[in-house]
């Protein structure tokens, strides 16, 4: 093999270890958390809401990579938003458990 191409097959491997590396560590860093535990990041305004649907894990990944298109497209699909008052006092009301993690200054939701 050349040099060059030695290279940008390191590179590729290297850039597909890391991605894997920081999807390992999202994974691990990931713990519930009650709604009492929650409030306080909700009333600074962090808590983002993470649909049923997604891979908390993949969603919190794309937003530590600043991945715009993928995150825009999932906020403008209603997939992630913000957390609402109303949502609030839903969780409020049934002592809501959440799969959660930090990618600062957010926190990442999904009700379980």
């Amino acid at each position: 093999m050349d040099n060059g191409v030695l290279k940008s097959y390191s590179m590729k491997n290297d850039d597909t270890s890391e991605n894997h590396l920081l999807f390992h560590k999202l994974n691990q860093e990931t713990a519930k958390i009650n709604w009492t535990e929650l409030q306080r990041h909700f009333a600074r305004g962090v808590v983002i809401v993470v649909e049923s649907g997604l891979d908390l894990v993949k969603t919190a990944e794309q937003i530590s990579k600043d991945q715009n298109e993928s995150i825009k497209s999932l906020l403008d699909a209603g997939k992630i938003f913000r957390a609402t008052d109303e949502k609030a006092i839903q969780w409020n009301n049934h002592n809501q458990e959440f799969w959660a993690i930090v990618i600062a200054p957010w926190v990442l939701v999904q009700e379980i």
